[in-house]
């Protein structure tokens, strides 16, 4: 068998190399979105995307005879450190074909490298952390990937714990049938009730994000964001420097129908949704490539996307026992196309998360994909 090679990438030629390797891996994979090429060059330009101004981070590709056939990165993350505490290193862009010495080449290559920097413990995969694509998926195979959530075949599964990696955490993903919730059925009464409370009671309204504002408008969703999650499992605060990143990297996506500001008549922003257009129905059909006839695909594909993914919906502390929240629900429930086709997949939500699980249950929810994150002593 031709000779199994690891090593760093060094160069943007590299780096493209990196991000394509998915493309090799899954090329048999019939549920696999390919990403868009130029989003993941961008994504891990280490003179654009903020996380490297607070974290060390090795790219490592495997091949064999010439061929990629995985990746893995290994990162170092200070704000991780501060806010999670330990000695801890990431992995995370895990990619592998169904070998176990590539995956064990790869897995141990990176836990090496977290080791000679004093590392005890690896979690992940984080690409590169619980606000990115996080976790290898575990159950859901038969379903396509919604926008920013990874896409593994089952037998990743078995190699990284057959590395003597073991179960951190699991994160849920729900199907809501938004067609059902809009015409009254699956939709448990008391969640009408609290959303009339907040509304009537509180003082509280909810309005669309106004796209011409729309760094301000994410600012304060990140301001929610980052109280609303702060004692979540895992959560890192994001930096306004990753806030406005991210904003112009979501920029063609987000649509103000359904991303939502709760605020009270001061102006106070009390709670926040970000949903997202599924584009990848339109990826699907792109191949990776903007050029030269993506762009034509997109903006075309993007009138007949009938699923979204509910990103992110939270509330302020002070305000969670307010209703809002279920004030949220039921403005997404009301944009809903009136012909109900509208499918929307709701995570990831810690399994631990007992209030917002019941919540997704209460609306007629059904988990159908499943994702882990794992960690190992080093």
């Amino acid at each position: 068998m031709p000779k199994l090679t690891v090593r760093p990438v060094q160069s943007r030629r590299e780096l493209k190399r990196f991000v394509k390797v998915p493309f090799r891996v899954h090329r048999e994979h019939p549920q696999w979105v390919p990403p868009l090429i130029v989003d993941r060059m961008q994504f891990l330009n280490r003179s654009k995307n903020p996380y490297f101004d607070h974290a060390e981070v090795e790219l490592l590709i495997a091949e064999r005879d010439g061929e990629p056939v995985g990746r893995i990165s290994a990162q170092i993350d200070q704000r991780w450190d501060d806010y999670r505490g330990g000695n801890d290193g990431q992995f995370g862009f895990f990619e592998t074909v169904d070998d176990p010495e590539v995956a064990t080449a790869l897995l141990d290559a990176g836990c090496e490298w977290l080791a000679d920097r004093g590392r005890e413990r690896v979690v992940g995969p984080m690409d590169f952390t619980t606000n990115d694509e996080v976790g290898i998926q575990i159950d859901g195979f038969d379903q396509k990937p919604v926008i920013l959530e990874n896409c593994h075949q089952p037998y990743v599964q078995t190699l990284v714990e057959q590395n003597g990696f073991t179960k951190a955490m699991d994160l849920l993903m729900w199907r809501l049938e938004m067609g059902k919730l809009m015409k009254g059925l699956e939709f448990h009464p008391a969640i009408h009730e609290a959303a009339q409370e907040s509304l009537d009671e509180h003082g509280i309204t909810i309005r669309n994000m106004r796209k011409s504002d729309m760094a301000a408008e994410v600012a304060r969703f990140h301001e929610v964001y980052n109280e609303a999650w702060g004692d979540n499992w895992g959560f890192v605060p994001i930096t306004p420097e990753e806030v406005d990143f991210h904003a112009k990297m979501l920029k063609l996506v987000v649509d103000e129908d359904w991303a939502m500001i709760a605020e009270k008549e001061d102006g106070e922003v009390v709670g926040a949704a970000m949903t997202l257009p599924d584009v990848n129905q339109v990826l699907a059909k792109m191949g990776g490539r903007l050029m030269p006839f993506g762009w034509l695909k997109f903006l075309r594909g993007k009138r007949k996307i009938d699923v979204v993914r509910i990103l992110a919906l939270g509330v302020k502390k002070d305000y969670q026992h307010t209703g809002v929240a279920a004030a949220l629900y039921v403005r997404h429930i009301q944009t809903t196309d009136p012909d109900g086709v509208m499918t929307g997949e709701a995570g990831w939500i810690l399994e631990t998360n007992e209030p917002m699980n019941r919540a997704l249950e209460g609306m007629g929810g059904v988990v159908n994909k499943k994702f882990r994150i794992y960690e190992k002593s080093l």
